[in-house]
């Protein structure tokens, strides 16, 4: 009697293949095995190919198919010990400004609040924030409705508003509570934002005239470490009730 067994051959530390032999095994050791025909004797056939988190297609020579999704830790893999758990991995963006003390320097609200957290600060040079792009965003439903990605002109709107955090500060704008665009230039777009996407948006101040409260500003967003856009901003502040 023989049945089909797999022994793992490694290629690389995330990807292995299986590779069958034939051998000889004991009857009553298969028929505790899922997917085994006690009829045709055999085991299914089974393909694995990621170690971490992989999805075997098991199929029987007697034409039941079935897949079954399993998870492991890598065990395995001796270089996997090494690594910490991937809900572990990542480290949290920092605070330094939370999305209360956003609201209180924004005069924005929503649904055009763009900016969630600031993660970096330097007092009147520049800011970097982010977005979290979700599903649940309400410019989604039409924009598109088969392929939901992020308006270009909503990311330049949320990289005015992290320059906006720079120039409403006291020792910038004074006791000015607003700004406007005055002019927007060489704005490019790299790759769309979809949802799920963080985006990280620096804008760092180039030039100030405080007497008027205009300010140009250069700003780059990312989604990991590529530049999703970028460009130029001009902007002017007041104390008008009026906003952008």
């Amino acid at each position: 009697m023989e049945a089909t067994t797999f022994s793992y051959s490694f290629s690389s530390p995330l990807m292995f293949r299986s590779t069958l032999s034939r051998r000889p095994l004991d009857h009553t050791l298969l028929a505790c095995l899922p997917g085994f025909s006690q009829t045709t004797n055999s085991l299914p056939r089974i393909s694995v190919t990621n170690p971490r988190s992989r999805v075997s297609s098991i199929e029987s020579k007697d034409g039941n198919n079935f897949i079954t999704r399993c998870s492991t830790n890598g065990s395995d893999n001796p270089d996997n010990l090494l690594l910490p758990p991937t809900e572990k991995r990542y480290p949290a963006f920092p605070t330094v400004f939370d999305i209360n003390q956003i609201r209180q320097i924004l005069p924005h609200r929503f649904p055009f609040l763009l900016v969630d957290r600031v993660i970096e600060y330097t007092p009147g040079v520049s800011a970097v924030a982010i977005n979290n792009v979700t599903i649940n965003d309400n410019f989604f439903p039409g924009h598109f409705p088969e392929r939901p990605i992020m308006p270009g002109v909503l990311m330049v709107k949320a990289m005015a508003q992290v320059g906006g955090l720079v120039m409403l500060q006291p020792y910038v704008g004074g006791s000015r509570e607003i700004f406007f665009f005055a002019g927007v230039d060489k704005v490019r777009f790299r790759k769309p934002v979809i949802a799920g996407d963080t985006l990280v948006m620096r804008m760092t101040l180039v030039k100030l005239q405080k007497r008027f409260g205009i300010a140009k500003m250069e700003g780059k967003a990312y989604v990991g470490e590529e530049i999703v856009c970028e460009g130029e901003f001009l902007m002017a502040t007041s104390s008008s009730e009026r906003s952008i």
